[in-house]
């Protein structure tokens, strides 16, 4: 994500809509399209459950808006937070931050790389893991040392993600011209039980961008109309990208065969053009995933860096290396974890979707109250300036927090191991902060 602060209020509604395609549309899509296949029986479901995900994500999106322009914080999510219910709930998430939320974003992705360079070149029961953890080491080594990814180069690699979904509904287009028989027709049958619920797990994985987006709402010209049109706009785009990409494998694939690849784009255009086909595309998610992978290392490390600095007794990770233009311990820590998780994903054997399974309840937890937030802080705050006001308000916001409810829900209804790990490792830091809390008290009084 390029890095606007200071830009303050010359960014155009036009400028918005590509850098917030270029924070939504992750690496995530080569791998979640799959999973999603696999928890529906039917081919309208499949695409119902993207085109509500895109719905879902305007009104997120829209109720971020809001907070963002009211009240403008690098900070985010642990800012609101924080204002609406104390400072141990803004440590309770800046804890969720480092240990489940961050950490598995980069572990998962890790894992997507893992598994289309699996297809190519494998390398026994545990490939995936190994290129996962390799991608961590590597980017961890080069972040320590403060060579971070420039704005520049962040721009190239979305529009080669952008180009490699685009390129993968282009497959699509040619397989349906030459009336190619998908791999597996038919519904996806005995591949997975039916669970459209679990399915909107990975769907609003593939659009969490928009929590990001609606930071982009203090620096636009017109904070209201501007924000709005770059909200809708963006979300649309993407939208109609999710149903682009899916659209292709389905066509290719079928809804069986999709529900059980593990690298459904390299399938995809083997079906197309045959065995060695599949090089170019496992060379684009390579690319988008070591972004999405680099990008995640130096914002969660930053956002570890600054928590740290509010807490007596985390100074070591609040230390920050002028000279490499980095806090070396944060990124550290924050690779450690990640490390663990990937193993976690080996032990089961489920890589991907465990470490989805292991974020995921934690993820809408805080997405929720988030939503909750703007309710308390509209109450309790109504004096304070709000550039932009959520429309149909207070029933878009209920509807977004109640979505929310229902995905956390979902995410914990099928009791599996990821997901109990990540909510014990949450418990352990709210421990971890009333202690910390005793400790300033004792030292302050």
């Amino acid at each position: 994500m390029p890095n606007l602060s200071g830009v303050g209020g010359t960014l155009r509604a036009r400028a918005a809509v590509s850098v917030a395609v270029g924070m939504v549309v992750g690496a995530g899509l080569f791998r979640s399209p799959a999973v999603v296949a696999a928890n529906v029986t039917t081919d309208a479901a499949l695409f119902a459950a993207w085109i509500l995900g895109g719905v879902l994500g305007v009104f997120g999106a829209l109720c971020y808006a809001e907070l963002a322009s009211a009240f403008p914080s690098r900070g985010g999510d642990y800012h609101f937070l924080s204002r609406a219910y104390g400072t141990w709930a803004g440590f309770l998430f800046a804890w969720a931050r480092f240990a489940v939320i961050n950490t598995g974003s980069i572990a998962l992705l890790g894992y997507v790389l893992g598994d289309y360079a699996q297809s190519i070149a494998p390398l026994g029961e545990f490939g995936p893991a190994y290129y996962a953890a390799a991608a961590i080491l590597i980017l961890t080594l080069i972040n320590v040392r403060g060579r971070s990814s420039s704005l520049e180069t962040q721009y190239t690699m979305t529009i080669i993600l952008v180009g490699g979904v685009i390129a993968v509904g282009l497959v699509g287009v040619y397989i349906a011209s030459r009336d190619i028989v998908p791999l597996l027709p038919g519904p996806v049958g005995g591949v997975s039980p039916a669970n459209f619920g679990v399915a909107m797990v990975f769907v609003m994985l593939a659009y969490g961008g928009w929590t990001e987006v609606a930071t982009l709402s203090a620096e636009m010209q017109d904070q209201r109309r501007g924000m709005l049109r770059a909200l809708l706009a963006s979300m649309g785009l993407v939208t109609g990208l999710y149903l682009l990409i899916n659209w292709a494998l389905w066509r290719g694939l079928g809804l069986a065969g999709l529900a059980g690849s593990t690298a459904p784009a390299a399938d995809l255009l083997q079906v197309a053009f045959g065995a060695f086909a599949s090089l170019p595309i496992v060379l684009v998610v390579a690319a988008a995933v070591i972004t999405s992978i680099n990008a995640t290392i130096i914002v969660g490390a930053r956002t570890t860096f600054a928590a740290a600095q509010d807490w007596p007794g985390l100074q070591r990770l609040g230390r920050w290396d002028s000279e490499r233009g980095a806090p070396p311990a944060a990124i550290i820590a924050q690779s450690i974890v990640a490390l663990a998780l990937v193993g976690l994903g080996g032990w089961t054997r489920q890589g991907f979707a465990t470490l989805v399974d292991y974020t995921a309840p934690v993820f809408w937890f805080f997405i929720a109250m988030s939503g909750v937030a703007l309710i308390v802080l509209r109450r309790r705050e109504e004096q304070v300036p709000r550039p932009y006001r959520v429309p149909l308000y207070p029933w878009l916001p209920l509807v977004f927090i109640g979505s929310s409810l229902f995905v956390l829900w979902s995410s914990l209804a099928y009791v599996q191991v990821g997901a109990v790990a990540g909510v014990i490792v949450l418990g352990l830091g709210g421990i971890l902060g009333l202690f910390l809390k005793w400790k300033a008290a004792e030292k302050n009084g």
